[in-house]
Parts: structure tokens; C-alpha cells; sequence
């Protein structure tokens, strides 16, 4: 069977079964798996399926939170604020705090408690401006060259700068998840800085508002199962979370819209 055979057999697979199982095929087809894993890994590639260990499964859709930072704005505007809300009650006093970029850290910086003591550590310069009126926090700012599309710091002196901090809680924000491709974003670089944070707290929460669930972006941050707990808005699919659940990551649904 020729390669371009082969590959119309594994995406009309794909389509009848909803999934593709790599032994299964080369047993079929009395082909090796690594043929087929190898055709898998193009079709992938190209964007038409996305590879799982032992196979693949149909491709997510791209997220719309690789839009632009004035378009994302207007975007699930009222869950990210309730997302903000139970994502600011999760914080302890005494806390020091990784704070991401992105439109749903500057609703959960603002619902802070005025009193809050803290220290907030972030390459946001909008989350560091956001914090002006909270006069017990902290607020140590990140270096680093200005990624425009996310209003955050990037590369090596972001890296370099993160390094020296050991946080409790770190609150990430996503362009993408999904329970088996994971936490993905837009750059490579902002992957890295986002990367470099998760490994430098001791708990990570993912603020998950609804267009970025079920969701890929091109950039792999780290895989579902190797975050602490997620904060969706009030309605998200009940079926979506408890696959989350089943990784052992913590799910918090945001009350009100």
C-alpha cells in the first residue's frame, strides 16, 4: 500500500471510529507500527489529526484566545470575571504569587482583597499597574523583551529572572486546553516563560475561560496532569471536567457570570 493509500485509510479510520490505534492498523495491514506511527506523525503535521500515545485522535479546533489582546478583551468578558473572582479567593495571606499576562489575570488581580498582604511576582505590566491600589502587595516585575500580542516579558532575562523565585501558588493562563494535549499557547517563547513559572511554584491553577477548553494552540506548555487545579466558568461541560478530575487535577467552577 502506498503512503498516500495508507494515509486516506487512517483519516477515513479516524472519521468512522473517532480514533486510531496504531497496533490495531499495522495488524490489519500487516505493516509495522513505526510505518504507521510515522504517517500519523505527518498527518499531525499538517493539522489534520493530533497524535496520543498509542495513536491518534481528531484534531481540536484552534482556540480563538490567539487573538489579539484588544479582541480577547471583549472576549467571555463576564466569565473571566467570575473566573477572577474564585481564582482571588484561592489566595492565602503571606502568599508570594506568579501572576501570568492575559485578559483573565487582570479581573483576578483586581478582585484581591484590599488588605491582602502578598507578593506578587509577574512580566504583566498591566497585572503589575492593576496592583497599584493594593498597597500590602508586593509587586516585583519580570524583565525581559516586550511580547506585544500577550502585553508580557519574554526570553532569556524573563527565564534568568524566574529562576531566583521559589512561589506557592502560581496562576497560569492558557490559549489553549485540553485534558489530553495538554496546555498549549500562541509562542514559543511565552511556552518557555510560562514553562519556567510551573516548574518554580509549588502549585499551578489554570484560569480556563470557555473559549480556550477542548482547544490547541501551537506550543505545548506541559501536559493536563501536571497542574494542580483549573478555574472554569459556571455551565462548562460536566463530561469535559471530570475527565480533568480523572488526571487528579483540581477543578474550581466560578459562580455567577
Amino acid at each position: 500500500m502506498l503512503t498516500t493509500q495508507r494515509k486516506h485509510y487512517l483519516m477515513d479510520l479516524l472519521r468512522r471510529d473517532g480514533q486510531v490505534v496504531a497496533k490495531a492498523v499495522s495488524e490489519a495491514l500487516g505493516l509495522s507500527e513505526d510505518t504507521i506511527r510515522r504517517d500519523l506523525r505527518e498527518l499531525a503535521r499538517d493539522g489534520l489529526l493530533r497524535r496520543v500515545h498509542g495513536g491518534a485522535l481528531p484534531a481540536l479546533p484552534a482556540s480563538p484566545a490567539l487573538a489579539d489582546f484588544g479582541a480577547r478583551e471583549r472576549m467571555s468578558a463576564h466569565a473571566k470575571a467570575a473566573i477572577g473572582r474564585a481564582a482571588a479567593a484561592l489566595v492565602a495571606p503571606g502568599q508570594v504569587l506568579f501572576v501570568d499576562g492575559g485578559t483573565t489575570s487582570g479581573h483576578l488581580v483586581r478582585c484581591l482583597a484590599p488588605d491582602l498582604r502578598a507578593t506578587v511576582v509577574t512580566h504583566s505590566p498591566s497585572v503589575a499597574l492593576a496592583l497599584l491600589g493594593h498597597e500590602q502587595v508586593e509587586v516585583i516585575m519580570l524583565g525581559g523583551r516586550l511580547y506585544r500580542h500577550s502585553v508580557v516579558g519574554v526570553g532569556a532575562a524573563t527565564l534568568e529572572a524566574i529562576a531566583q523565585v521559589r512561589a506557592d501558588l502560581y496562576f497560569m493562563g492558557v490559549s489553549s486546553i485540553d485534558p489530553e494535549a495538554g496546555l498549549s499557547t500562541g509562542d514559543f517563547e511565552e511556552a518557555a516563560v510560562k514553562r519556567a513559572m510551573w516548574r518554580a511554584a509549588a502549585h499551578t491553577v489554570v484560569l480556563a475561560s470557555p473559549e480556550k477548553l477542548a482547544t490547541t494552540s501551537p506550543y505545548r506548555i506541559v501536559g493536563a496532569d501536571e497542574i494542580g487545579a483549573i478555574v472554569v466558568a459556571h455551565g462548562a461541560d460536566e463530561a469535559l471536567l471530570a475527565r480533568y478530575r480523572a488526571l487528579g487535577v483540581g477543578v474550581h467552577v466560578a459562580q455567577g457570570h
